[in-house]
């Protein structure tokens, strides 16, 4: 008996002949011209995140390029690849488009053993939209104001040596496995539901540190209930001039950031794709989108597809040996 249904990427492994015995043949791979009606930028996290934020301000600025309605579906759920594979299974025609993150195009590949989808060849980048760096903060009333400081105090102060995060394979436990690693020490970590409650265990004092990203904890750093001792990258944060990097502090393989971009099925026309990429990077270059951005503390970002996709291949490379060398998997 045929199978009735087939995804979109098994259609894509088949020969032209097999295409051919279920009718199938030239429905969605041939797909040239721009998609005239509406567009859906599908968002694999619950609203009202920084990612979330900037889809949003994303999808106007389409609206008004295009002519056409642009809508933001939420799809959360399994660190984004419910929504990331619900994009890989749609048509490539341009018309359903995935605002892909660090975990859906940087860590789950190398995380999960049963990936639904090719975070490289399900997908065509279009353009990076946003990073933001993550910075190591402790609560201020530890009395630490420098990163040297802080791993001298980790031996002898156990307490200090419990960290926390968002979830498990998330960047934030990611970062601190790379830490561990190259301190030679075991850490313990510590997953909460959400970078929220991760965040309120070091403010409550439960956990030692956390590695959160910037748009995150900079309220509390602001007020300085917390104290950031260096941000996740190989050169300081314009948001935080005054914090060192990890690199600066002697990690030199520190160059973790939480980040965002566009990505099409693939298959997409590069006609498509390339109308896309001038739309984002004209969008991403408007001074009101780079503020709008900043208050996130999100650095507004934009490139080539062809730079985006080198971009995706270096962190997957990037996260695959932390994880790795941690031995880390998740079902």
């Amino acid at each position: 008996m045929v199978q009735a249904w087939i995804s979109r990427r098994g259609m894509l492994a088949m020969t032209a002949a097999q295409l051919a015995l279920f009718g199938l043949a030239g429905h969605r791979a041939m797909a040239t011209e721009f998609p005239t009606g509406t567009l859906t930028l599908v968002v694999p996290f619950p609203p009202g995140g920084t990612l979330d934020i900037a889809a949003r301000l994303l999808a106007r600025r389409l609206e008004t390029a295009f002519g056409q309605t642009v809508l933001v579906d939420n799809r959360p759920g399994a660190g984004g690849n419910i929504g990331a594979d619900f994009v890989a299974e749609s048509a490539p025609d341009g018309a359903t488009l995935l605002m892909g993150a660090t975990s859906t195009h940087g860590i789950n590949v190398s995380l999960f053993p049963d990936m639904p989808f090719d975070p490289v060849s399900d997908f065509a980048p279009v353009a990076l939209v946003g990073r933001t760096p993550n910075v190591l903060v402790v609560r201020e009333e530890v009395g630490i104001d420098r990163l040297e400081g802080f791993v001298a105090r980790l031996r002898p102060e156990p307490e200090l040596a419990i960290y926390s995060s968002g979830s498990n394979g998330s960047a934030g436990h990611l970062a601190g496995e790379l830490f561990a690693q190259k301190l030679g020490i075991d850490l313990t970590h510590v997953p909460y539901q959400g970078s929220a409650a991760a965040l309120q265990a070091v403010l409550s004092g439960e956990v030692g540190f956390m590695f959160d990203n910037l748009s995150s904890a900079s309220s509390h750093i602001d007020s300085g209930v917390l104290r950031p001792l260096a941000v996740t990258t190989r050169a300081r944060s314009s948001f935080l001039p005054d914090v060192p990097a990890m690199a600066e502090e002697g990690f030199e393989e520190f160059d973790l950031t939480t980040w965002f971009g566009v990505l099409a099925p693939a298959g997409t026309p590069e006609a498509s794709v390339a109308r896309l990429n001038a739309a984002i990077r004209a969008a991403m270059a408007q001074p009101d989108i780079v503020e709008a951005l900043a208050v996130q503390r999100t650095e507004a970002a934009a490139g080539t597809p062809q730079e985006f996709a080198d971009f995706i291949a270096a962190e997957i490379a990037r996260y695959k040996a932390i994880i790795d060398r941690a031995d880390l998997s998740l079902n």
